[in-house]
């Protein structure tokens, strides 16, 4: 008997759905084996198919592409540009105007940076502290011109203020003491009245200070500042210069609060011991 006919013969028999109706002994029913493979499961399969093709071309990237969008990297930070004031030539070298170079030039000792190479009217050095990229400049343009180099600097690399150290001399504080600001005004100081005025008005970026003290009797504040320092004076520049070198470490690599809590905390080198 074929499989159609078996089938035929199944269906005419219409048992009563009855518990009771079967017989009391159980005689085995043989059912002939069937090895169907229905229609519906090939249509399912071709469609299966078909929509995964449609999805594979109708993509926009390949998986190839899609690989290498993953993968791009991220932009190079930008590196912070640290600022030192003074003016160029032996005439003003180790003078009171100065020590913002000064400062530089350790900064640049003690991390290993050359300052060879001329750009932006400015000696500038290119380097790392620990492993933050930063761009060292001392603005060749006179100090009342800073912020022709500074300006210029920022607008070319897109610096963020927040990353612009500006150092430079204070006649408004103790002789040999620093201070670490976030943001300020120039306080009289053309060099910085420059840089304000070429970064758009704008004074949100910190500026470490440090202090050469106020002229003697009746001297002009112009002419005090061009002068250099005693013996006496010396060696406590040079142990300011190391805390200024870690201040700005510490700043790069820690953050402004700890660096300023650093800096403005410190004690000259006559109060310890």
């Amino acid at each position: 008997m074929n499989i159609a006919a078996s089938l035929s013969s199944l269906a005419a028999l219409r048992l009563p759905i009855c518990l009771h109706c079967f017989p009391t002994f159980r005689t085995p029913i043989s059912f002939p084996s069937l090895s169907l493979n229905p229609p519906s499961l090939h249509i399912f399969s071709s469609m299966t198919s078909s929509i995964t093709a449609s999805m594979s071309t109708s993509s926009p990237l390949a998986p190839d592409q899609l690989a290498v969008e993953e993968k791009k990297p991220a932009p190079p930070p930008k590196p912070w540009l640290i600022v030192g004031l003074g003016n160029p030539g032996k005439k003003y070298e180790r003078t009171r105007h100065n020590v913002g170079f000064e400062m530089l030039d350790a900064v640049a000792e003690v991390e290993g940076i050359s300052m060879s190479s001329a750009s932006f009217k400015a000696l500038i050095g290119k380097g790392f502290i620990g492993d933050v990229p930063v761009m060292l400049a001392k603005p060749q343009t006179f100090m009342n011109a800073s912020g022709e180099s500074v300006g210029a600097i920022v607008s070319y690399y897109k610096i963020p203020l927040k990353q612009v150290l500006v150092i430079f001399d204070d006649l408004d504080l103790p002789f040999a003491k620093l201070r670490m600001l976030p943001k300020g005004g120039h306080g009289g100081h053309n060099g910085m009245r420059s840089i304000i005025d070429h970064l758009k008005g704008s004074r949100d970026f910190p500026r470490l200070r440090i202090g050469i003290g106020r002229p003697p009797g009746k001297m002009d504040a112009a002419n005090f500042v061009m002068r250099p320092f005693n013996k006496q004076e010396r060696e406590e520049l040079d142990f300011t210069m190391q805390v200024g070198v870690d201040a700005i470490r510490i700043l790069l690599l820690e953050g402004f609060n700890k660096s300023a809590t650093f800096v403005n905390t410190n004690k000259p080198l006559e109060q310890i011991g």
